[in-house]
């Protein structure tokens, strides 16, 4: 019996095709030339629906210029961080049901091939949008995993050069208090309605407040960091005021807010945070949940179908792992295999150093066959750094974004090494570090698929690397096989999780049972990845049915082009699409597959002519 996701995923991204209002496949489909260059005459449909994601887009910047991305530019970041009250969040909504009110008059049938692409991409960009307003998410801005607090840190990594640009951040860093009491306000408006990260989940969440709001010397805070060493060009009695500046914003500004954060924190949201775990315990929790499976997924599953992918999935995997234990020849149980892994220390670093040369060591190791499985590889790189300590502690194992791969050094008895090849594939390259170079370089394309993050796209690539692995020649091991097997495990194993706490009631103890049984993941990870899941509802859900879809489809493009498929041009199409939902994934498979056909027959008719 096929498993239910390969029955099930097809229909469904062809019904949600058209629900998105793109036509057909065939009238989608565009050479690969076509999808990178700009069309050469545009209707005027083409040129109304330009105008609209180009003024929405740049709107959007500028309601959200100045947060914590790393990636942002420095020269075009406002001197304030973003407003988030509820006044601000209702003009959002507004604007963003104009847009789509706009969207509705477009015409997709006279929009050229290319832009009924960008349509299928950037309404349900703006509809999740305006769905997160509707919902208020933004009373509830933290979770296990990220914070708003925390991730402001990251703003510090943002590339400054002129003494405008450290002005512009000092200015963000005195505008703290003002944010934080806006989240504040926000986070006691979902207090009231029960509306919160559940109690279950807050313990030791403090930690990375109280890493600011005790300190007593603000040049040991993060956010002095881009002061410490300043560019040359800078006169050094210009970079003595700017230093001083940063320090009495930090002292005056940033740590006093952290102190009222954490005030707050400690006497009124951990009591009063709501006992429940699942997003169908909250107000109209239900249609929430399904919301943000659409947002994560981009699909219209419901939690039972997505339920049943994962338990299908599980019993798939564990078969294979079987297999490993057999060849290995270890006598016991799957469950004793497993002690043994994350007990025995040969599979274990010593020092945070040597797991960082050890990542490092597989990432050059990875880089000698990505010109074997990609044709074309970004100019940007990547470095490998650890994750901060005040975040370390609730982090992943790593993760990577464009520029970065971040190596979670806390707890190395929790950080195994037979899962590291998978964990570098995934976050570095051909993972998100190398996935968000490309997709920023492709010039050619709208800022809204340059530079937006689709999670089931993003997450599905992820996972569908660690497999690639595999043929690049990876792991070496079997252990660093079962590594593998474990990470895909454990993004089955999301799958029935999520949808047991957020739909069936499952309790945060039959959840960290059901992660710990099947995964070879230490205690601490089973931990936060569980706390992850009942704090961040449908994310999780994205990385599986991602990867189900990139390895359906190049089956698909295999079994079809016989020898004319080639990996590399398979691989070069799909991340040249910038980030996309996965059913415009679909189409430009199935494109790619017709295309690369009608070529092929092309020249086989000029050589038997010639």
């Amino acid at each position: 019996m096929k498993p239910l996701s390969l029955i099930l995923l097809p229909a469904l991204f062809t019904a949600h095709l058209a629900l998105a209002g793109v036509p057909s496949i065939a009238a989608t489909s565009t050479t690969a030339a076509a999808r990178q260059a700009p069309v050469a005459t545009a209707s005027t449909t083409d040129k109304r629906f330009q105008a609209i994601y180009e003024r929405e887009w740049k709107w959007r910047q500028e309601q959200t210029g100045g947060g914590s991305d790393e990636d942002g530019d420095s020269q075009s970041a406002p001197g304030r961080l973003p407003s988030v009250d509820a006044a601000s969040q209702s003009t959002r909504l507004a604007y963003w049901e104009a847009v789509l009110a706009e969207l509705d008059s477009i015409d997709p049938a006279a929009l050229s091939a290319e832009n009924r692409i960008n349509l299928a991409i950037y309404r349900p960009q703006v509809e999740n949008l305006a769905a997160q307003v509707r919902f208020r998410n933004y009373e509830m801005p933290f979770n296990s995993d990220s914070s708003f607090w925390s991730n402001l840190g990251f703003m510090t990594r943002r590339p400054m050069h002129t003494a405008d640009d450290y002005r512009r951040y000092i200015e963000r860093l005195a505008d703290v208090p003002r944010h934080f009491d806006q989240q504040i306000t926000n986070m006691r408006a979902g207090l009231e309605r029960g509306f919160t990260v559940p109690r279950a989940v807050l313990d030791g969440r403090d930690v990375s407040i109280a890493a600011v709001a005790d300190l007593t010397d603000p040049e040991k805070s993060t956010f002095y960091d881009p002061l410490r060493k300043l560019p040359a060009s800078i006169p050094a009695s210009e970079q003595a005021a700017l230093r001083t500046a940063a320090r009495e914003a930090i002292s005056q500004q940033v740590i006093p807010a952290y102190k009222t954060l954490l005030t707050f924190f400690h006497d009124e949201y951990v009591p009063g945070a709501r006992s429940t775990l699942g997003a169908s315990e909250m107000p109209d929790g239900e249609a929430f949940y399904r919301q943000q499976i659409r947002e994560y997924t981009t699909l219209d599953l419901s939690p039972a179908q997505i339920h049943q992918v994962g338990l299908d999935e599980v019993d798939r995997i564990q078969g294979e792992m079987d297999a490993i234990i057999k060849q290995v020849g270890f006598q016991g149980s799957f469950a004793q295999f497993l002690q043994f892994l994350r007990t025995d220390p040969q599979f274990y670093a010593k020092t945070p150093e040597e797991l960082l040369w050890r990542a490092a060591w597989i990432a050059k190791r990875i880089d000698a066959q990505l010109g074997n499985f990609i044709g074309t590889l970004p100019r940007g790189r990547f470095t490998i750094v650890p994750v901060p300590d005040d975040i370390a502690p609730y982090w992943t194992s790593g993760r990577g974004g464009n520029g970065t791969y971040w190596v979670n050094t806390y707890d190395l008895p929790s950080r195994a090494l037979y899962n590291l090849p998978a964990l570098t594939l995934h976050e570095a390259a051909p993972g998100h570090a190398m996935q968000g170079a490309l997709a920023v370089e492709q010039d050619a394309l709208p800022d809204f698929r340059r530079k937006t993050y689709i999670s089931a796209f993003g997450e599905g690539w992820g996972l569908y690397v660690e497999k690639l692995g595999e043929e690049m020649g990876i792991y070496e091991t079997p252990y660093e096989h079962f590594g593998r097997l474990t990470y895909e495990m454990w993004r089955a194993a999301r799958l029935v999780i999520d949808t047991g706490l957020h739909a069936q009631g499952w309790t945060r103890d039959q959840a960290l049972a059901y992660l710990r049984d099947r995964t070879a993941l230490s205690e601490h990870e089973v931990t936060t990845e569980v706390d992850r899941y009942i704090s961040w509802p449908g994310q999780a859900l994205s990385y599986k049915l991602g990867e189900l879809a990139i390895v359906r489809l190049r089956a698909e493009a295999e079994k079809e082009l016989g020898d004319r498929f080639d990996i590399k041009a398979f691989h070069d199409m799909v991340l040249a699409l910038g980030s996309v939902p996965l059913p415009v994934l679909e189409t430009q498979v199935r494109a790619f597959i017709a295309e690369t056909a009608a070529d092929a027959d092309a020249k086989g008719k000029e050589l038997s002519s010639g």
